[in-house]
């Protein structure tokens, strides 16, 4: 039984806890990645919903910041195979990152 719903796909959960090390730098590169292909896939999330989401107690780590939690709440919507998809370019972009 998964406790987080990234923890399904072993590549999604991977991605999340690299972004998660990763300098807040970095971390902006992947939601504004993790938003583009999100939209690229049809998924537009309204306002007031991202706007709902800070209602909530912030228990998670990427509640701490609009623009990452943002991005998880595409990164939520989209269908398995595409979340697997944008993992594989986020986990791409976090080590092309660390080169640099």
């Amino acid at each position: 039984m998964y406790k987080r719903w990234y923890d399904i796909d072993p590549t999604v959960s991977l991605a999340v806890s690299l972004m998660r090390n990763a300098n807040i730098m970095t971390q902006y590169k992947c939601a504004d990645l993790i938003v583009t292909k999100s939209k690229e896939n049809g998924i537009d999330l309204s306002d007031n919903i991202l706007t709902d989401a800070f209602t909530y107690v912030l228990r998670r780590w990427y509640d701490t910041d609009q623009k990452i939690a943002e991005a998880f709440e595409y990164l939520k919507c989209l269908p398995p195979n595409i979340q697997k998809e944008v993992a594989l370019d986020l986990i791409n972009l976090l080590q092309e990152e660390e080169v640099k």
